[in-house]
């Protein structure tokens, strides 16, 4: 881990996280709406750009995609590549940053990805970077943490309390997002909420059921939120 890099935290703690009840919901409702509004993915070509330990490429991978994961973390990508063995899996996982992607113009049908824009200090020319390896028609999905929940509230708190990892976040509200997608020359085609609840294990066992049905609503109050769009027809050009 980097010192420079306070976004950089290895995989013991996304495991650690997944140990708990909380974290076991929250990440499946996080994921569900992930792949929901990526769609199917037989036959495509997905990229997950922050790909960590490669939860979403494996099933991706599994799914019939021909799956790509990029990561700046080697102890991510290691990560990554044992849950790829281990799960009987192809795909493949690169070192790389969303500001520079190592991969030529439009050479993916779906790119997405979760929980990487609030930790860049160029949005905007990282979304134009997913643009640019997107296919002309293809699918991008972003997920990113919501500004106005309890849950951003808190890691506010944490940020300013000394934690590096939350005082270098950005949260961003359903019209920001919405703003750096189209600046890329994308078209939104949906967005969504989820999480819902205060992050409590008791909260969440009871609210999850009904989250869905809230973020179909408002993203208001929601701790995730995903934007779906699809690149233009033309090349893209920077």
């Amino acid at each position: 881990m980097s010192r420079k890099d306070p976004t950089t935290i290895g995989p013991a703690p996304y495991a650690a996280w997944r140990a708990t009840s909380l974290g076991a919901i929250t990440e499946a409702i996080e994921q569900g709406l992930i792949l929901d509004m990526i769609g199917k993915i037989a036959g495509a070509r997905v990229l997950d750009v922050g790909c960590g330990d490669g939860a979403l490429v494996c099933v991706m991978a599994s799914r019939g995609a021909e799956a790509t994961g990029v990561d700046p973390d080697p102890a991510m990508l290691a990560a990554a590549r044992s849950r790829a063995a281990s799960e009987g899996v192809r795909a493949a996982f690169v070192e790389g940053r969303v500001e520079r992607l190592p991969f030529p113009d439009a050479s993916f049908d779906v790119v997405f990805s979760v929980t990487v824009l609030c930790f860049t200090r160029d949005a905007a020319s990282s979304v134009r970077e997913l643009a640019r390896v997107l296919r002309p028609g293809g699918r991008l999905v972003l997920g990113e943490l919501g500004r106005w929940s309890l849950w951003a509230a808190l890691r506010r708190v944490r940020g300013w309390l000394g934690a590096e990892t939350w005082k270098a976040a950005r949260f961003r509200g359903a019209s920001e997002l919405r703003s750096l997608a189209e600046q890329a020359g994308l078209s939104v085609t949906a967005i969504r909420g989820a999480v819902y609840y205060p992050p409590v294990g008791a909260f969440a066992r009871a609210l999850a059921p009904i989250d869905s049905r809230l973020g179909r609503l408002t993203t208001f109050g929601a701790a995730f939120i995903a934007l779906g769009a699809v690149s233009v027809d033309q090349p893209w050009k920077q």
